[in-house]
Order: structure tokens, then sequence, then C-alpha cells
């Protein structure tokens, strides 16, 4: 293993990367290529194909990885029958790709795991599942092209093409952990085009998901890639603006046995006991708390549009929209309330005059973008708060605009680079109330930050705020 290690990358590669220009990439090019959005629907059709035929009632209990190290998986990787030539790519391309999986990709969907099952398990199980494989190559592929802005490198689709080949026979083991193939070539898609069309990129998951009956309480690696895919459903939710609902339905994001036949109200107290009690142990299963009730904002501004503007009858809760507000409501400061020592900042300064936002410092990865999305989630409630209910109490907690510079704070001070991709949603929830160019000029530079040092495509996000703060297109980012 060390020798394959010390292989340098592809000089050719290398190359491009040193005379690639560092503007960020459009993500048009890359969506409308004949050829990925025929892979996609490829994709598309393998999953949900495995999902109508024979599908299991309930998915094997996972197994644990024993001691094997990570430079053992890479070896493996070589060793057994994931022959590279395979696919028209060097194989010293190929090891910077599992290489940089494990040092900078796998970091991005390990922020909310203490674990960190992307870059260590995950790469040990896919020793016995090609498509897993080639996923990780495929991810970290189109993450290299895209940070090195390389427009005419075609690995990321070599690799992806490959991966969904394999998997469609790997779904026919019956295997749970088809489960993170899917998910990363999903998050792959989502990182290479527009995020508007996330219910396509996330559907098939999603029926996965509910056919192996896999949910953010699964425990180990299942447990991780669950939470990867709902954040996933989260981020979508968002940028659907009250128009569309989870695509998985929030009822399965939690051991389903634990709330049959429960009243709305009761589900709610037993899911935020199971989070507490869950939380309590594994402070990172806070920051997916956070998750679920952001999401679960999210549907509630779908209920609110559907129920409460369109007139239609909501028959699976039949409470006022005003006690299901309040309801959740109460729950998002309970969450605040009884944060885990490490989900709270070591250090938080407030605005003095000098700085635009105030300064809040985390150590635990975990809490950034669990508190984040605290704040997003807050924000959405405010500003779909009854009319008919009572004025909340003068406490900042109150204030949407309060919340919305913390959001944009905790952005500035903790440059995680898996925190700012998950940052790209609740900053653009938290800019749309902001007035002060300076603070537009702020924000405009975080999702430039963000394209350029992750890969990740974040600038059509401020082309939507340059239109919601009257900008002309591209005018604040020209400014910066």
């Amino acid at each position: 293993m060390n020798d394959l290690v010390a292989l340098p990358m592809d000089r050719a590669m290398e190359e491009t990367h040193q005379h690639a220009s560092h503007t960020p990439l459009s993500n048009d090019a890359y969506a409308n290529n004949p050829r990925f959005r025929q892979l996609q629907e490829e994709l598309r059709f393998v999953l949900f194909t495995a999902v109508t035929s024979s599908a299991p009632s309930r998915c094997p209990s996972p197994t644990g990885t024993g001691s094997e190290s990570v430079e053992a998986a890479a070896s493996g990787f070589w060793k057994q029958s994931f022959d590279s030539t395979r696919v028209p790519i060097p194989k010293a391309r190929l090891i910077y790709y599992l290489k940089n999986w494990i040092s900078d990709c796998a970091p991005y969907l390990d922020k909310f795991d203490e674990n960190s099952h992307f870059g260590v398990q995950i790469p040990i199980l896919a020793q016995k599942l090609p498509s897993l494989w080639y996923a990780i190559l495929a991810f970290s592929a189109r993450q290299s092209e895209r940070k090195a802005c390389l427009e005419n490198c075609c690995d990321s689709l070599e690799l992806y093409q490959e991966s969904i080949r394999l998997l469609s026979s790997d779904l026919q083991t019956r295997d749970p952990n088809v489960l993170m193939t899917a998910c990363i070539l999903a998050c792959m898609e989502l990182m290479s085009v527009s995020a508007r069309d996330w219910r396509r990129h996330v559907e098939g998951c999603a029926a996965l998901f509910d056919s192996y009956t896999v949910n953010g309480f699964s425990g180990a690696h299942l447990q991780a890639v669950f939470w990867c895919y709902a954040r996933m459903e989260m981020c979508g939710a968002i940028i659907s603006g009250g128009t569309e609902s989870t695509v998985l339905p929030l009822d399965k994001w939690v051991p389903q046995p634990a709330t049959a036949g429960a009243s709305p109200a009761r589900k709610e107290h037993i899911i935020r006991d199971l989070f507490y009690r869950a939380s309590s142990s594994k402070p990172d299963m806070h920051a997916n708390w956070a998750v679920y009730l952001c999401s679960k904002t999210c549907n509630l501004t779908y209920r609110r549009s559907r129920y409460v503007e369109l007139g239609k009858v909501d028959q699976d809760d039949l409470r006022p929209f005003s006690e299901q507000w309040l309801r959740l409501w109460d729950e998002l400061q309970f969450w605040r309330e009884n944060r885990h020592t490490v989900m709270l900042p070591v250090k938080t300064t407030s605005m003095d005059g000098k700085e635009t936002f105030p300064n809040i410092l985390f150590a635990h990865y975990a809490a950034i973008s669990g508190n984040q999305l605290y704040h997003t989630a807050c924000i959405m409630m405010l500003e779909m708060k009854p009319r008919e209910m009572p004025l909340l109490s003068s406490s900042p907690y109150n204030s949407a605009i309060w919340h919305a510079r913390r959001v944009c704070g905790i952005s500035l001070t903790n440059p995680h680079s898996g925190s700012l991709i998950n940052a790209i949603q609740p900053l653009y929830i938290a800019g749309k109330l902001l007035t002060h160019c300076d603070e537009h000029l702020e924000v405009a530079r975080l999702f430039r930050t963000i394209e350029i040092t992750t890969g990740w495509g974040a600038l059509w996000r401020l082309r939507d705020l340059e239109e919601a703060w009257g900008y002309e297109p591209g005018e604040i980012l020209s400014a910066i």
C-alpha cells in the first residue's frame, strides 16, 4: 500500500490543475451534457426497478468492520476484481481520486458523524461492493474537476457510468450497503448541476431507504448514510419554498413501530424523546435532530401553502395550523435549551459596530451546521407565524433578523468545508432579510468562497439573492 500511496497524480492532470482558471464553473454545461443526462435517467431506472422487484421487508443488521485500516482497504481495491482497465483513466489518477476522497471529500459528508464512516468505514466496505468503489471515485473526480475548473475533463462521467453499470448487479444481492452507492451518486449529481431539480436526484434514494426500512436510528454506517441523504432532502425542501414536502415522509425518518397508531401530538412527543435520548450520549445526533426539525419546518411551510392558503383538508393532522406552529416552535426552543455541551459555541462576540456579523466559534464540526440549521428553521417559522397568534416576547430568539445575522456569522467564523456546503441554503434564507450593502457583499464573498474552495455549486443561489436584493444580474459578484 505504501508504494501505491506514493504514486504521484498523473502528470498531465497535475499540469492541467496548475494552469486551470480559478473562475467558478457554471453547472449548465455538465447538466446539459447528453451523456450525463442519459446516465441520470439510467440510474433512476436501475433504482426504481430494484425497488419494485422483490424488495426486502427489513435490512440485515449492520456488521462491524473490525480493525482493518483504510490503507488495507485501498490495497484491496487493486488486488481484487476492480480492474482499472474498465475505465480509460490512468491508475495513478484513480489513486489520486481515492486519496482525495479520504482527505477532502469524505469530510464533507462526515461533518455530522463523529465516527467518520464515509472517510474510514465506507472505503473498507467498498472492497466487496464494486459499485460503491466507483461511486467514491466518481464523486472525488467531479469534486476535483470543479475545484480545478476543468471544463473538458470526463473522468467523473466515466466513473459515474461504471458505478451505475455495477450497481444494477449489486442491487440483486439485496445488500443494504447499496444505499451508500445510491446516496453518493445523488450527492455527486447535486454537486454537479442545479439543485433546483433536487427531487429527481433523491427520489431513487428515498425509495431504497423505504424498501430497506433504514432510518435515522439504524446504527453504524447505515445511519450515517441516512443522515447524509436527509440533508439532501432538507436542502431540496428549502429550495422548493413551500411548494413541495420531503420525498420520504418524516414518519419514516424514525423507527416506525415507535410511533405506530399514535396521534400527531403523541408522535411529536415520542420522536422528541427518541432524539433527546440519542443525543445525550452522541452529540452529533443533536445535529441530526436539527436536520429533522428544519425538514419538519419545511413540511409545515408546505402544509401552510396547501391546507391554509389553498383551503384543502389535511387528513394527516386535523389540528389548527396555529397549534401545529406553536408545537414546532416549542420543539425548536427545546432543541436549543437542551444542547449537549459540545454543541455550544466556545466563543461568541457581539457586533460592536466594526463587524458586519457576530463571531460565533464552535469546536465540534456537527455544532456548526446544527446551530445554523436551528437559526434557519427559526427564520422560516417566524416568517409564517399565524397572524391570529399573540406577539412573541422581545427576546432575540423571536427576531428573524437576529437569527439571520447569526446564520451568516457562523459561516464566517467556522470555515469547515462540509459546513460551508451545508450553509448554501441557510445563507439564502438569511440573506433575503439583509438590507445593507456591506451585508450583501459579505454574503456574496461567502458564496464565492464556497464554490471555489469546495467545488460545490453555490453561485446560483447568490444570483437568486441579487434578484431579491434588487441588483442587476452579476452586479454584486463583480463588486467583490
